[in-house]
């Protein structure tokens, strides 16, 4: 008899325990789901480059029309399509110009070969690079592709363009050497002309990527802008 109280007493305190606690097994369970349902959206989120908004819109490339060193005009429409990188430099830039331009190479040798993909390099300094002269300039760095434009044009036209179509600095400045001052930002351009870039651990765009080496930072804007390139050939032509 006593040992059948005991049974009985060991079965009701197996059921209080079942009840009580299999059901938060089961909240735990789904809380941890949607916890990692979380942080992979989180993360593909993350992955996708941010457009750079003015007043509001996405700031998308102005039109241009340049000439290029074969002598050919090109337009902004000769990108549509294309994830291209655009940059200002001359090329009789003393400084920051010669390693901006070994790193758009590496960019050209990894993707110049694409019918999707592009470079456009705008001279600030046109009344001297002239199409023969950044003829001149592109097989001096053995630029193999034929989709690496340097292109030059009107002064007015160019600036414009630089200062407030990108918002890339550039000026003309004799009291420094090679007598023009800019910065050494690549630009990142999606398929349909829309500027782009990744953002930084507070979700703010970085806008640019640098064209140089930052020895304060220990990813390069070369290495950030290799990765955001591939993302940006994926992305599906004519969708926003």
């Amino acid at each position: 008899m006593f040992k059948r109280k005991s049974y009985i007493g060991l079965f009701i305190i197996i059921l209080i325990f079942s009840l009580w606690f299999i059901p938060r097994i089961n909240n735990r369970v789904n809380d941890d789901r949607v916890s990692d349902s979380s942080r992979t959206k989180e993360i593909s989120q993350s992955s996708k480059l941010s457009f750079i908004n003015l007043n509001g819109e996405s700031r998308k490339v102005p039109e241009f029309v340049f000439q290029n060193q074969d002598n050919r005009y090109v337009t902004n429409e000769d990108f549509s399509g294309k994830v291209y990188v655009a940059e200002f430099f001359f090329t009789s830039c003393p400084s920051i110009c010669i390693e901006m331009n070994q790193n758009m190479k590496v960019l050209d040798e990894l993707y110049g070969n694409r019918d999707d993909f592009g470079i456009a390099s705008f001279t600030i300094d046109p009344e001297n690079d002239t199409p023969t002269t950044l003829k001149k300039y592109s097989e001096l760095i053995d630029v193999k592709s034929k989709n690496w434009h340097f292109l030059t044009g009107d002064k007015k036209d160019i600036y414009e363009l630089s200062n407030n179509g990108f918002n890339i600095f550039s000026s003309i400045n004799e009291a420094v050497d090679g007598g023009f001052e800019h910065q050494g930002f690549f630009a990142l351009i999606d398929k349909n002309g829309y500027i782009r870039s990744r953002v930084n651990d507070y979700g703010t765009p970085l806008v640019y990527y640098s064209g140089i080496t930052n020895v304060n930072e220990s990813v390069q804007g070369i290495d950030m802008i290799k990765e955001d390139i591939e993302k940006l050939l994926k992305e599906d032509y004519g969708k926003k």
